[in-house]
């Protein structure tokens, strides 16, 4: 009985099999196998199904992915009793027509910065470090990311480089014919300077050779069809931040403070410099307003609303004090993915909303700031 049902069971057809193939995604470039002209082979013979697919470098480190999507898709089809799958590495000339299939799909590329003219890049800057900026950028990604949207995030702190340790990624960018290919945490995709330096080496670069490596840097990395970009900026208003200003001019921008005047004063001087050069701000953003629990202050009061007052933009939200926001960054999981229902989580999340609402009300945007000559 078993052997003549197996005898009627006609093998899978070659479109079937294209099919299914279609379902596989590549975890880095995002795109289907088949439409990336990776599937080199399929033979079909006694009911087993043997795929060969073209990676775009040897030895890549997410070929598990690759294995675990065939047998996925392609095992269920009747007539299928086992699959194989073995691994090519693509010709330069193969990488080369890949690499331009993928920035053909990329429209009205700003200066600089390689992505489509429909991706909203959302600068978070602070006028001085530790106020949590970095922590604030990895969590509004996160948020970004669970609203739905294909999201980046762009580690562009160059001297404080942060965010691969706070989204726990230590897979490195894969290059294909100058194009680099960034990592992924889930579906949210990272890019970090830290990546082309060595282990924790410090960055000992001067202004012009700085500007020339972001340049090529931010347009040699292939970020896809994305919805929102966060580029976690360099505090204060340094060679960095200008340059970084002049490569990214549509750029909306988040200022972050803390309580304290000392922090609104300097925050002052970051939204003046992104203005200066060519973005536009969308609002202040208080964080470590008040401990968690015990609601005291233990950095004053009123430095958001004073930093909104003074760059005429509204205030987009105060983020509580909480030991645990801190401890998941270390951990190198965003508090907004880990803990959802946390309060300094959910306020994170209603910021992220609101910058989200920002975009669909282009009235909000307020009137340039004095700025000196």
């Amino acid at each position: 009985m078993t052997t003549a049902t197996l005898e009627n069971v006609e093998e899978p057809s070659r479109e079937q099999i294209t099919e299914a193939l279609g379902k596989v995604i590549d975890p880095e470039l995002k795109r289907p196998v088949t439409e990336l002209d990776m599937v080199r082979e399929v033979r079909v013979e006694d009911g087993h199904v043997a795929v060969q697919i073209a990676l775009t470098v040897a030895g890549c480190p997410l070929r598990d992915s690759f294995e675990n999507q065939v047998r996925e898709h392609v095992l269920p089809l009747p007539g299928v009793e086992s699959v194989s799958l073995e691994f090519d590495v693509m010709s330069p000339e193969e990488r080369a027509q890949l690499t331009q299939r993928l920035r053909g799909a990329v429209t009205g590329r700003s200066k600089g910065l390689s992505v489509d003219a429909s991706t909203r890049v959302i600068a978070i800057a602070s006028g001085k470090g530790g106020v949590g900026k970095s922590t604030l950028s990895v969590n509004l990604a996160a948020a970004f990311e669970r609203l739905g949207q294909h999201t980046g995030i762009l580690d562009a702190d160059v001297y404080g480089h942060s965010i691969p340790l706070m989204l726990g990624v230590t897979q490195r960018p894969v290059v294909v014919d100058k194009m680099i290919v960034p990592p992924v945490r889930g579906d949210l995709k990272l890019m970090s300077i830290g990546f082309f330096l060595d282990e924790n080496s410090p960055v000992m670069w001067r202004g012009p050779m700085l500007h020339r490596a972001l340049e090529q840097f931010l347009s040699d990395v292939h970020w896809g069809q994305l919805d929102t970009l966060v580029v976690d900026m360099p505090p204060g208003t340094g060679d960095v931040s200008i340059s970084l200003g002049q490569l990214l001019p549509r750029a909306e921008v988040v200022v972050v403070t803390t309580p304290q005047p000392a922090a609104q004063q300097v925050a002052v001087r970051a939204a003046q410099m992104a203005q200066k050069t060519g973005m536009r701000l969308i609002g202040a953003l208080e964080n470590m307003s008040r401990l968690v629990g015990t609601g005291e202050e233990l950095f004053g009061s009123g430095g958001g609303e004073e930093l909104a007052a003074a760059i005429d933009a509204p205030l987009l939200g105060k983020i509580p004090l909480d030991p645990r926001l801190r401890e998941q960054a270390d951990a190198g999981d965003p508090l907004v993915w880990a803990e959802p229902e946390n309060e300094t989580a959910r306020a994170i999340y209603e910021v992220a909303e609101a910058i989200t609402e920002a975009a669909r009300e282009p009235g909000t945007v307020k009137k340039p700031l004095p700025l000196a000559t």
